[in-house]
């Protein structure tokens, strides 16, 4: 495929954010670079969790992630049941929400539930790859976003160091725009990985390992993809949520995906989905400046520190339920998630 080639894909209407936090993390585009065409779909959602017996911590603590309102996503209805109290709260680099809960020891040692139940209507997130004002663009971050910094900086597993650096480097000669440079960096990750969650070692969201295994599921294809991009001094960053399955209106999501975006200025933030362009190799032109509707957003990041409560290291992505025992992380806790499209 020539690097040149580029993808005019369709354009996404912007849905009103309902958070003052969103605005850290805003995906507005240009009016150039969107459209009013943009598919999409409306779901009923639940993230269930069980928490085992423990009857000889004095401490216990679960927290489990809280969907986003953004530019491409709306949250209603959202509901939280347990027996367990519970307080809302954000990690403080990301501001992702979150609920903790705090457990007696009587419930504790009973072992407790939690239902985290919500409807959404999530939107296709897609940039005019042809827009003038993005082929154009010579910069790529605003120097008044707080975050901004964070996206060119490495994450505990995607050092910027010699061995990304330099691929990043090889596959950009030449470029001159951050839009070359991203397509460059894409397309080699997607020729390059495999989607092959056989053995160990993939889904650690390990560049090095990436880099070297050349395989993995989305986490690894996306931590390549973002090391490079920030060698290349590209604002990247990292989301996680959920897949829904593709012709099908109801049924279990088996575990979570991820994604990526790059931030150019005065266009925003443009949508990549590596692992999905190599299932799909037909979308693979479309997945470079583009989310289809089939997914449900819940986190930012890596290396995440929810709140002082917290005493265990930082989280390596947080998408899955939480739970430390007196400062230690609890193994063994079930999940069940599972959705229902409300207009299909």
């Amino acid at each position: 495929m020539s690097k040149s080639h580029v993808l005019l894909a369709l354009g996404a209407a912007l849905l009103l954010s309902s958070s003052a936090a969103v605005l850290l993390h805003s995906k507005s585009l240009s009016v150039s670079a969107v459209d009013a065409s943009a598919s999409q779909r409306s779901f009923s959602f639940t993230y269930q969790v069980h928490v085992p017996a423990n009857a000889d911590a004095k401490s216990n603590h679960l927290w489990i992630p809280l969907p986003q309102n953004d530019s491409f996503q709306a949250i209603s209805n959202l509901k939280i049941e347990s027996s367990v109290p519970h307080a809302e709260g954000r990690d403080p680099e990301y501001q992702n929400p979150f609920a903790v809960f705090t457990p007696t020891s009587a419930q504790a040692a009973a072992g407790y539930d939690v239902t985290l139940l919500f409807n959404a209507t999530r939107r296709e997130h897609a940039v005019n790859i042809h827009s003038p004002a993005l082929q154009n663009a010579s910069t790529v971050s605003p120097a008044n976003d707080p975050l901004m910094k964070r996206y060119l900086e490495p994450d505990k597993l995607v050092p910027l160091n010699d061995t990304i650096a330099e691929l990043a480097r090889q596959q950009t000669a030449g470029d001159t725009t951050p839009l070359q440079k991203a397509r460059h960096i894409y397309d080699y990750v997607v020729a390059a990985m495999r989607y092959d969650k056989t053995g160990e070692g993939w889904g650690r969201g390990d560049a090095i390992w990436a880099c070297t295994a050349k395989r993995g599921n989305c986490t690894d294809f996306h931590s390549l993809f973002i090391g490079m991009m920030r060698s290349a001094g590209i604002p990247a960053r990292f989301e996680i949520g959920f897949p829904l399955p593709e012709g099908k209106s109801e049924g279990d999501i088996p575990g979570y995906h991820c994604w990526a975006e790059f931030y150019v200025s005065g266009i925003g933030w443009i949508p990549v989905d590596a692992s999905e362009a190599w299932k799909n190799p037909a979308k693979r032109d479309y997945f470079f400046g583009a989310h289809d509707d089939n997914r449900v957003f819940f986190t930012y990041g890596r290396d995440l520190v929810l709140s002082s409560e917290q005493k265990g290291p930082a989280l390596n992505y947080f998408i899955y339920p939480y739970a430390e025992s007196d400062g230690q992380p609890v193994k063994g806790l079930a999940t069940h998630f599972a959705f229902r499209d409300l207009d299909r």
